[in-house]
C-alpha cells in the first residue's frame, strides 16, 4: 500500500477538501452491497460515527473482499468524496484495502441485540460495541470536567494511598493486604495470626476511600481532592455496587455546611454539562438506545435548583405518602437509613428533581461527622438522583478532638492506627468537610445505563474477577 498517514474518523467528518488522499484504520462495523460495489461501515473508536468506504469489487481481490467481515481490522487508502447518502457528508471512494486482522464468524460481538449480561461475559470485546463505545468516552469526558473544574477553583490534585491500615468508615468490609504464605501463617499462643514477618509488619488493606488522608491535605494545602480507585469487600449483587470503582474526594478547610451543598451542587451540575457541551453524539446515540429521556432529564439537572432538606423533614414526607397509600418495601421511622426506593421516590416522585439531604441521625452516619447542637444529628448532606438514588456523601467533619474522641469511644471503633488522623485534631484544628462522589454513579447517570457493571471497562464483583 502507498503510505499516507492515517486521518482519524473523528476528523475526516469535519473535512470539506473532496478530493484529497487519505488513510483510515479501524474495524468494520457493517459490510453491505452488490456484486459490484460494496459499502464498508468503519470505525475507530474516536467517534460513535463510522465512515463508509465505497469499494468498488472489480478493482479487489475476491479472496480479500471475502476476508471484510464484522469485526475485521483494515487499512484504507482512497479518495476522499462528498457523500451523496444522508448521515454524513463525507466517504472515502478505496483505492487500495488492506486486511490488518481477520475476524472469524465466532467473534463474540458479531450478531447485533446481544443482552448487556452477555456482553459483560465478554468484556474484553464489548469495548468495541457503539454502545461500550459511547460509554467509555463519555468516562474519559467526566474525568476531564472533573479535573477541570477543581482546577479553575484552586483545588490541589492529591494522591492518597490505595495500601492503608486504617479503615474509614469502621465497616470492616476490606480486602487484605499480605505477602504472607497463606498456607503456613504463623499464629500466637491465642491463635492470632502474626504479622511480624509480613511486608508491613502489621494488617494492611486496600482502600476504601482516601479521606483521612484528604483531611491532612486540606489542612495544609486548604482545598484538595482525590480521584482514584477504592475497594470494598461487600459482597452485593446489586445493580450498584462494585468492589473495585473509583471515587473523587474534595475536602475543604473553613468550609460551612451550607458551603459544602452549593459546592456539591455546582460540581454535578459541571459535570453534567460538560457532558451535554462535549458529548453530543455520543448522547444523542445513547438517548436513542437505551434511555429516550436521557438528555432531556441531564438539561433538567443543569437548569434547576437542587431541593435541600432535612432528614427529619424527609421521613415526614414519606410517612405522608404512606398514609396517603403508597407502599414501601423497607420500613420508614426516623432513625432508619433510607433505602434507595425511598431516595427515588423523594427524587422521582415527590419534587421532580435532585435533593440534597441533611442532619442525618447521628447512629446511622460516621463517625467524623460533626454533631450538631441537638445532640440527635450530624451535618451529614448526601446528594440524590433521579434513577441513582444517593450519588454523593459528604459531611463538616468533627473537628474538635474532645467530641471526636467520644464518638470513636461511643462506636468502639479502633484506632490504634490512627494517631495521625487524631493529631490533625490537636495541632492546630480547624472547621474543614468534604464529600465523596463514586464515580461510576456518575457515569450511570450521565450515560442511562441501569447496570453499574457496564459503566466501567472491567468489572469487579464477588466471584468475578476476568479479563
Amino acid at each position: 500500500m502507498e503510505s499516507i498517514r492515517r486521518t482519524r474518523i473523528v476528523e475526516l467528518l469535519q473535512r470539506e477538501d473532496y478530493g484529497t488522499k487519505v488513510n483510515v484504520k479501524g474495524w468494520v462495523r457493517t459490510k453491505r452491497g452488490s456484486k459490484a460495489v460494496n459499502f464498508i461501515a468503519l470505525n475507530d473508536g474516536s467517534t460513535i460515527k463510522n465512515i463508509q468506504i465505497v469499494a468498488d469489487v472489480e478493482k479487489f481481490d475476491p479472496e480479500m473482499i471475502k476476508l471484510i467481515t464484522t469485526g475485521a481490522c483494515l487499512s484504507v487508502n482512497g479518495e476522499m468524496v462528498q457523500s451523496i447518502g444522508s448521515g454524513q457528508n463525507v466517504e472515502i471512494q478505496a483505492l487500495e484495502i488492506e486486511v490488518l486482522g481477520t475476524c472469524p464468524a465466532d467473534f463474540p460481538m458479531q450478531k447485533k441485540g446481544q443482552s448487556f449480561e452477555y456482553m459483560r461475559q465478554h468484556a474484553h470485546m464489548r469495548l468495541r460495541t457503539n454502545t461500550f463505545g459511547a460509554v467509555f468516552r463519555i468516562r474519559h469526558n467526566m474525568a476531564i470536567a472533573i479535573h477541570q473544574f477543581f482546577h479553575e477553583r484552586g483545588f490541589f490534585y492529591f494522591h492518597t494511598p490505595i495500601i492503608t491500615a486504617s479503615d474509614c468508615e469502621g465497616a470492616g468490609q476490606m480486602f487484605q493486604v499480605t505477602t504472607k504464605n497463606l498456607y503456613d501463617l504463623k499464629k500466637d499462643e491465642n491463635g492470632s495470626i502474626i504479622y511480624d514477618d509480613d511486608f508491613f509488619g502489621k494488617t494492611t488493606s486496600l482502600t476504601v476511600s482516601g479521606q483521612l488522608e484528604g483531611e491532612l491535605g486540606a489542612t495544609s494545602l486548604g482545598q484538595i481532592y482525590t480521584f482514584g480507585p477504592t475497594f470494598r469487600a461487600e459482597n452485593s449483587n446489586t445493580p450498584r455496587h462494585l468492589a473495585e470503582f473509583w471515587m473523587i474526594e474534595p475536602e475543604v478547610a473553613f468550609i460551612d455546611l451550607d458551603d459544602l451543598m452549593d459546592l456539591e451542587e455546582d460540581f454535578i451540575k459541571y459535570c453534567v454539562k460538560w457532558a451535554l457541551d462535549n458529548c453530543q453524539d455520543d448522547l444523542e446515540f445513547l438517548n436513542k438506545m437505551i434511555d429516550k429521556g436521557l438528555i432531556e432529564r441531564l438539561k433538567a439537572v443543569v437548569n434547576t435548583d437542587f431541593v435541600r432538606l432535612t432528614y427529619t423533614e424527609a421521613v415526614k414526607i414519606l410517612e405522608e405518602a404512606i398514609a396517603g397509600g403508597h407502599k414501601f418495601e423497607f420500613p420508614v421511622y426516623w432513625g432508619c437509613d433510607f433505602a434507595s426506593e425511598h431516595e427515588r421516590y423523594l427524587v422521582e416522585e415527590h419534587f421532580n428533581k435532585p435533593v440534597i439531604l441533611t442532619d442525618y441521625p447521628k447512629d446511622i452516619k460516621a463517625f467524623y461527622m460533626k454533631m450538631n447542637e441537638d445532640g440527635k444529628t450530624v451535618q451529614g448532606t448526601d446528594v440524590l438522583f433521579p434513577q441513582i438514588g444517593e450519588i454523593i456523601g459528604g459531611s463538616v467533619r468533627e473537628e474538635n478532638y474532645d467530641k471526636l474522641m467520644a464518638r470513636i469511644e461511643e462506636m468502639n471503633i479502633p484506632m490504634k492506627d490512627m494517631w495521625w488522623y487524631l493529631d490533625t485534631r490537636k495541632f492546630g484544628t480547624c472547621p474543614h468537610g468534604g464529600f465523596g462522589l463514586g464515580f461510576e454513579r456518575l457515569i450511570l447517570f450521565v450515560t442511562g445505563m441501569q447496570n453499574i457493571r457496564d459503566v466501567i471497562p472491567f468489572p469487579r464483583t464477588p466471584k468475578t474477577a476476568d479479563f
